[in-house]
């Protein structure tokens, strides 16, 4: 049976093989470290019954009024526990404790050409928001969705509204 847990330092030394999917985005370990610092809550691993590490999440709540909300930094699962809904479990602890926190939405950003990650995203409930333009850098810039899913704070789903125009990363608010 796969337990979550919290994420812990000594995690740090063994989820290497996790983050060899090139749709993964890979952090230096001082950004790991702050999250794990500010954000514990909203960083937990998924671990097989022989102490293997399967996957894991890191997000953090940010913004104000309105805008309060959870958003996902990274959930990855290891190739050969995928199709088994831990991204789905590591996402709904993300989404009950953006709940317990008051959040008004959950967010997260995906490569427009990540389509398996769009539909899983969907079928949890995630609508595309907005197109943030060359989100992502490196030897080919990319486009991101910016997806959301409106918690119970938001009754009436305002903050999950689609934007019609694109925008660029230095107009995004946080």
């Amino acid at each position: 049976m796969t337990s979550l847990r919290p994420f812990t330092c000594d995690d740090l030394f063994r989820f290497n093989a996790i983050n060899l999917d090139p749709l993964t985005e890979n952090f230096g370990l001082g950004f790991y470290l702050q999250y794990l610092a500010r954000w514990p809550e909203y960083f937990m691993v998924a671990e097989s019954p022989a102490g293997d590490l399967m996957g894991y999440i890191m997000g953090k709540c940010e913004g104000v009024g309105e805008n309060w909300h959870g958003h996902v930094t990274a959930v990855t699962v290891g190739p050969e526990y995928r199709r088994l809904g831990l991204a789905k479990r590591l996402m709904d602890g993300l989404e009950v404790t953006s709940d317990k926190k008051r959040c008004y939405f959950v967010d997260l950003f995906v490569r427009v050409s990540n389509k398996l990650a769009i539909g899983m995203y969907e079928k949890l409930g995630y609508i595309i928001y907005r197109t943030v333009l060359d989100y992502y850098s490196g030897e080919k810039e990319e486009d991101a969705y910016d997806m959301r899913k409106a918690l119970s704070r938001d009754r009436n789903g305002k903050s999950v509204v689609p934007l019609t125009e694109p925008v660029r990363i230095d107009e995004l608010e946080f």
